[in-house]
């Protein structure tokens, strides 16, 4: 028997839970259904969000041949028998839709097999993915798709769909009580598979009320949905700096335990704590470098779990100090301005006499060994004098 979530998957657009910002009247899976004029699509969204579900919709509702394969298990074989069978739907007027599940999947070749075909028309291509399609889809096929955004479903979402379960499989509220569903809802992470999955394996678990310690060992631990070489890495350690650059401890603090939770290194977190308190604290609080690098050190040091004290410490010390940008725009500007004066000579009083004939040539002219000595021409060369970074 299939899964729950598969059994109970809406057939109609109707019946779609979430993502109202593209099936409400007006929008744009709404509009391509009432034109029954697909056209080919990127659906980005994280798992359980309806991706499949919404192409399976938009075939269903337009008329149109829908053929599924996954980047995972399918090749380039199984493409060429796709595109041989939209051929002979072309030429009776029938449109094919092509989905291919975990399209970040297929590499830049396989997905350049699918252009052509896209192009003149022979498929519509709905591609589903939980990576950014800016990284991970090549951007011709980008050009010639909508990239369409989903985002996960809510706890209000999640629990109009487990009741809705409870009440296709006759479940009363003596059997699923409010609060079992309420649970499901909050660790599904707006998975709507997942708390169907749960809902599955807790009515395995019992024959009487389903309690929210049933679900709780249904469900175990959620695991944290992060992928350290994805775009959920670069979006938490930016939500991380960000907070700790607005002065917001707390913020910065959940995000670095969400970060370490899901079992991001721990050294990739101090290495940015290292950077971030010479580019933004600065010589606003001139030690917070040290405790940066100590941090660094303590980490390499003691390793996981022990060493979160010393991230935790360090990440709170650098949220509540003051902040300043003056090395790092400093920084800024000399770079730009050596990139526009990479070859200007040195000038002459500055040079090193190492020799009689260079001090004859004017090498270390008027300068003086003594602290604080400003020699009279400066120390720029004459074409920059006037530069100035703070």
């Amino acid at each position: 028997m299939p899964p729950l979530a598969e059994r109970l998957r809406p057939d109609k657009l109707k019946d779609v839970v979430g993502q109202e910002h593209l099936i409400t009247s007006g929008k744009i899976i709404r509009q391509i259904i009432d034109k029954k004029q697909p056209p080919s699509l990127i659906l980005w969204g994280p798992p359980g969000s309806g991706k499949t579900t919404l192409a399976r919709i938009i075939a269903h509702e337009t008329e149109a041949e829908f053929v599924e394969l996954s980047a995972v298990t399918s090749g380039k074989a199984d493409v060429v028998k796709v595109i041989q069978l939209a051929a002979q739907n072309r030429r009776l007027g029938m449109t094919t839709i092509l989905f291919v599940d975990e399209i970040h999947r297929f590499n830049k070749a396989q997905q350049d097999a699918f252009l052509p075909h896209v192009e003149d028309g022979t498929i519509v291509l709905i591609g589903a993915t939980t990576e950014n399609p800016s990284f991970e889809v090549i951007n011709p096929l980008l050009s010639r798709s909508r990239v369409l955004v989903l985002e996960p479903l809510d706890k209000l979402a999640i629990t109009t769909i487990v009741k809705r379960a409870a009440k296709q499989l006759k479940l009363g509220a003596n059997r699923l009580p409010k609060p079992s569903v309420d649970l499901l809802a909050e660790v599904s992470g707006g998975d709507a598979r997942v708390a169907l999955g749960n809902l599955e394996l807790a009515m395995q678990l019992s024959d009487s009320t389903i309690t929210p310690e049933i679900i709780k060992t249904a469900a175990q631990k959620r695991v944290p949905g992060y992928d350290k070489n994805g775009e959920s890495h670069y979006n938490i350690i930016s939500a991380f700096i960000k907070s700790m650059r607005g002065n917001d401890a707390n913020a910065a603090l959940y995000y670095l335990a969400r970060m370490l939770q899901a079992g991001e290194d721990s050294k990739f977190v101090a290495r940015r704590m290292v950077i971030f308190a010479s580019e933004d604290v600065g010589i606003a609080a001139p030690a917070a470098l040290n405790l940066a690098v100590s941090t660094f050190q303590a980490v390499e040091r003691i390793g996981m779990p022990e060493c979160q004290y010393n991230l935790f410490h360090c990440a709170t010390v650098l949220a509540k100090c003051e902040k300043s940008r003056v090395v790092a725009d400093a920084m800024s500007k000399a770079l730009h301005a050596a990139g526009e004066y990479p070859d200007l000579p040195i000038p002459l009083h500055l040079r090193n006499a190492s020799t009689k004939l260079m001090k004859d040539l004017g090498y270390q002219k008027g300068t003086k060994w003594e602290a604080g000595f400003e020699h009279p021409q400066g120390f720029l060369p004459d074409d920059i004098k006037g530069l100035n970074l703070f």
